[in-house]
């Protein structure tokens, strides 16, 4: 069974940084696009970004031009480099295939604040 981890999240004041890492079991990431989520408190999950298996990105347009997805076939992982944080952004922040095909991770908190 596949399984999905995210890490790299934290606390981080607004303006700041973080690169966010989701990493799958197996040699299978390679094949599919890969979307980044996030869901804030008290809201649904909501679409961040994509990297289809070419390396074509899309994105959120709350987060373009401050967000950058990448992937590393070699090491079945996907990154999220998040920089110029806003408060807005905080959520926990979770990846899968798209469409999402294997079961959620626990995905990574993201808290932007001063």
């Amino acid at each position: 069974q596949v399984q999905l981890v995210e890490s790299g999240g934290g606390l981080v004041q607004p303006g700041g940084s973080l690169r966010l890492s989701c990493a799958a079991s197996g040699n299978i990431f390679s094949a599919y696009a890969v979307n980044w989520y996030r869901q804030a408190p008290g809201k649904q999950r909501e679409f961040v970004a994509t990297i289809t298996s070419g390396g074509i990105t899309t994105y959120a347009d709350s987060v373009k031009g401050r967000f950058s997805i990448s992937r590393d076939n070699a090491k079945n992982t996907v990154y999220l480099q998040m920089d110029s944080l806003k408060p807005e952004d905080t959520a926990v922040y979770s990846c899968n295939t798209r469409p999402p095909l294997f079961q959620w991770g626990q995905g990574t908190q993201v808290t932007v604040s001063s």
